[in-house]
């Protein structure tokens, strides 16, 4: 598999938690239909539910980046920015993905 992901480690304002979960899901629901954009989640760490990371599978780095600098991007994530109190990205290249068979087929 070729392709990009990204892991953006952020940390909620307190009190943010479910208005930041909203308006990602909000900014996701429009970004998910971007050509390029092949999956995003949303997970929150188990013991610290301020603690989230967005992942996010794009088919390929320059996608990737034209929607880094989009003004679409800039309009979408405005209020998740505004909720965060730190964020921190990478951007990996997919190298291989291993999935897990169906369990009647076990």
């Amino acid at each position: 598999m070729t392709g990009v992901r990204t892991v953006l480690a952020m940390r909620t304002r307190e009190g943010c938690e479910q208005r930041f979960e909203a308006e990602w899901l909000s900014a996701a629901e429009q970004i998910r239909m971007l050509d390029g954009c092949l999956r995003q989640d949303l997970v929150r760490d188990a013991e610290d539910p301020r603690s989230y990371l967005i992942i996010s599978d794009w088919a390929d780095r320059e996608r990737l980046d034209a929607f880094g600098r989009s003004e679409q991007r800039d309009r979408l994530l405005r209020v998740v920015r505004e909720l965060r109190e730190s964020a921190q990205r990478h951007t990996y290249q997919v190298l291989h993905v291993l999935r897990s068979e169906p369990e009647e087929s076990r």
